[in-house]
C-alpha cells in the first residue's frame, strides 16, 4: 500500500468530527461524491485502487483532488486485476468508440467489489462511521456493480462481515450520486466547488491526463456538461 499523504495522528486525535472513507478514483463522479462527504461534516480519508488499469493520469488526479478538496489524508492500494483480465481496462481489449449494447467491455470484474472490501478494511481501521462510493444508476455505462441492489447487498455484508457491524454499529455506505443525473451531479460538484478540469474520466487518458474524447466515459461526460449548462473544462488529446 503507497500511503501517497498519511494523515497526521495527533489531527485525528484532536477532530471530534465523524470520520469517512471516500473511495476516489479521480474521475468526475467520485470528486463529487468526496466533495459531497466533507460539506456533511466528516473528516474524510481517501482511497485509490491502482489495479492495473490502462493509465496512472486518474491516479495522480486522484492524490491531486484529494489534497485540493481537504481530505484528511489519501492512500493508493495495489491490486493486480491484469492477472485476471477480461475487460478493456485491464487487457489487451480495444476500448470502443462507439456506443455498445449491454454491458461493455470496460467492465472490470469485481472492481467495485474489491474497492469496497478494502475500504471496509479501512473504514474499521479508522472506527469510520461511513464509507461514500461515486457509483451512479442514472447517467453511466450499464456495469452491474452500479446498481442499488448491488450496493444494498455490499450494506448487508458490511454489516454482517465487520466487528462494528457485529457490535451494533454499522458501517453506513453512501451513495450521494447515485439517483442523480450527470448533469445534476455536475451542478453539485460546480456548487461545492470542485475543479473538474483536475478531474480525468477517459478509459484511454494519455500520460497528461487529456482525454481521447471518444470513448463511453468521454461521451457521458461531455453530455452531462451540455445538460448542466456548464463549459466543459476537459482538457482534450485532440
Amino acid at each position: 500500500m503507497n500511503a501517497a499523504r498519511d494523515p497526521d495522528p495527533a489531527d485525528a486525535a484532536a477532530s471530534e468530527r465523524p470520520v469517512a472513507v471516500v473511495l476516489l478514483s479521480g474521475g468526475l463522479d467520485s470528486a463529487t461524491a468526496l466533495a459531497i462527504a466533507i460539506s456533511r461534516g466528516f473528516d474524510c480519508h481517501t482511497l485509490a485502487l491502482d489495479y492495473g488499469q490502462r493509465h496512472r493520469a486518474e491516479l495522480d488526479a486522484a492524490a491531486r483532488l484529494s489534497a485540493a478538496l481537504g481530505a484528511v489524508g489519501h492512500r493508493t492500494v495495489a491490486v493486480d486485476l491484469r492477472r485476471i483480465g477480461g475487460s478493456a481496462l485491464t487487457d489487451d481489449v480495444d476500448v470502443p468508440e462507439t456506443p455498445t449494447e449491454g454491458i461493455p467491455v470496460t467492465y472490470v470484474p469485481a472492481r467495485n467489489t474489491v474497492m469496497l472490501a478494502i475500504a471496509t478494511g479501512l473504514a474499521e481501521t479508522l472506527e469510520a462511521e461511513a464509507l461514500f462510493i461515486g457509483v451512479n444508476a442514472v447517467d453511466y455505462s450499464g456495469y452491474p456493480d452500479c446498481r442499488p441492489q448491488y450496493i444494498a447487498a455490499s450494506q448487508e455484508l458490511a454489516s454482517l462481515a465487520t466487528k462494528r457491524g457485529v457490535e451494533g454499529f454499522p458501517l453506513a455506505i453512501e451513495t450521494p450520486l447515485i439517483h442523480l443525473s450527470k448533469a445534476e451531479i455536475i451542478r453539485r460538484g460546480a456548487q461545492l466547488g470542485v475543479n473538474y478540469a483536475e478531474t480525468v474520466s477517459c478509459y484511454q487518458a494519455d500520460e497528461q491526463g487529456r482525454a481521447c474524447g471518444r470513448c463511453d466515459s468521454c461521451r457521458i461526460r461531455r453530455e452531462g456538461f451540455e445538460a448542466a449548462g456548464i463549459d466543459d473544462p476537459t482538457r482534450y488529446a485532440d
